[in-house]
């Protein structure tokens, strides 16, 4: 797609801080990290978002997401990796394009919103009916 971000990080056309590239996924730094060693991985063919995503590149990007997230590991000895895909306006997705960020955390960060819920018991009827819906559509 000729006006996407990162389809131009691909093609070389804007550049990146790469850290890890195959035939179907890109690595690169995050412009505007969370944390030091903030990166993202993309499918190197433009998908929006996880709908639209193939299994192909999906599976490379996860599989990619294991080997960069070994890699942070090793270089930065963090004491844990969040791991965040977002899919649509609804949930701040900026970009576009698939991506797949990895954030590492170590002691004294502060608590990334979406892991920071309090945990407490949900409705189990209202539960299990969700998930008979879901269940249903699949």
């Amino acid at each position: 797609m000729e006006d996407c971000i990162f389809c131009k990080i691909v093609k070389g056309d804007i550049p990146s801080i790469k850290v890890y590239e195959n035939e179907r996924v890109l690595a690169f730094e995050d412009i505007s990290p969370i944390s030091t060693g903030h990166t993202l991985i993309i499918p190197k063919t433009h998908a929006e978002n996880l709908f639209e995503m193939t299994e192909e590149d999906l599976k490379a990007v996860i599989l990619a997401s294991k080997k960069v997230a070994g890699a942070i590991r090793t270089a930065l000895s963090p004491e844990g990796i969040a791991v965040l895909q977002l899919n649509g306006r609804g949930v701040n997705q900026v970009v576009m394009h698939y991506h797949m960020h990895l954030v590492p955390r170590t002691a004294g960060d502060s608590d990334l919103p979406i892991t920071g819920w309090e945990i407490k018991p949900g409705d189990m009827d209202a539960i299990k009916i969700t998930g008979e819906k879901i269940a249903a559509a699949i």
